[in-house]
């Protein structure tokens, strides 16, 4: 029998291996990938006295393919990038480009007057200002404080 040092290092790179070969991106199938994450649009939120600025991230995406819902809590969107029939006889293509539907709902941290939304989109962002309700704007919350001592 023969004797064979231990290298714990040996089994980390081992695993570190097959980590790497279960991400490698041609093991991972595109319908997995589709199916497993779903890409929606980004999104940026400011709020200002008055009302909340939503900007939202559509490139590639024409106004028709958008659906879009506010709530006075939450905006809702939903839509679709529709891929472009490309033919080429030779060649490989390769696209990260990700295609199909996608949908996300955006809560709000106040109340809107959602009957008084503006919408501009342009160059692939969508901007939204969603004045806030009455009640939301004069809010005034009394804080209470606990004396030390």
């Amino acid at each position: 029998m023969t004797l064979v040092r231990w290298n714990p290092w040996q089994e980390f790179n081992a695993m570190q291996r097959q980590i790497n070969r279960l991400f490698d991106e041609d093991t991972l199938s595109s319908a997995f990938v589709e199916r497993s994450f779903s890409r929606v649009p980004a999104a940026e939120l400011k709020e200002t006295e008055d009302a909340i600025h939503l900007k939202l991230e559509l490139p590639g995406i024409e106004a028709k393919d958008l659906d879009l819902q506010v709530t006075q809590n939450a905006v809702y969107l939903s839509g679709e990038r529709k891929s472009e029939a490309k033919t080429e006889d030779k060649g490989v293509i390769k696209s990260e480009f990700h295609y199909g539907k996608f949908q996300r709902v955006i809560p709000l941290s106040a109340r809107i007057q959602n009957t008084n939304v503006t919408a501009e989109y342009k160059d692939g962002i969508l901007n939204l200002t969603l004045p806030k309700a009455e009640e939301e704007k004069n809010k005034v919350v009394k804080v209470n404080l606990a004396s030390a001592g």
